[in-house]
């Protein structure tokens, strides 16, 4: 048999992620009891997730968007385990022209970089990610000018969405 969370009927988590600001969630509603140890004997994904996050003393975690709704269930287990919880921040993701999901999972083809070229490779990777055309000329300047960019795009995304 499973192992399952018991949540009050109202089991409403909020928290703020560093991207998509204020968040909120009703677990009981949306989600329910959920798994802690599965039928086979292993321990589900959001047991495992906390306890090693807090084994390892983790103090941000970054994801894509996609498992933003899993950080609820994550937070009332370390309320419930009485661990730190971490912050967050949430990226979007890389998607595909039809929309979908850019993973190995669904047979994406990787798209091709050119290594020998650093700066070559971070543009292009920079191009996928949304980031403008930056004018650096050297890895640093590029990096500079990345983390400059990505902070605008950052904070433009929490103001309109």
């Amino acid at each position: 048999r499973a192992w399952r969370l018991r949540l009050p009927d109202d089991a409403c988590v909020r928290w703020q992620d560093r991207r998509l600001g204020p968040q909120q969630q009703d677990v009981a509603q949306a989600v329910g009891d959920f798994v802690l140890k599965r039928a086979d004997g292993l321990w589900a994904y959001q047991l495992a997730v906390v306890v090693d996050d807090a084994a390892q003393g983790i103090s941000d975690v970054v994801r894509g968007a996609d498992l933003a709704d899993n950080t609820p269930r994550q937070i009332l287990l370390q309320r419930a385990l009485g661990l730190r919880e971490p912050r967050t921040l949430h990226l979007p993701l890389v998607l595909a022209t039809d929309g979908s999901k850019l993973s190995k999972q669904s047979g994406a083809q990787a798209f091709e970089l050119d290594f020998a070229d650093a700066l070559a490779a971070l543009r292009a990777a920079g191009q996928v990610l949304g980031l403008p055309e930056l004018p650096a000329t050297t890895l640093c300047d590029w990096l500079a000018q990345a983390v400059a960019a990505w902070g605008q795009a950052l904070k433009t995304m929490r103001t309109f969405g």
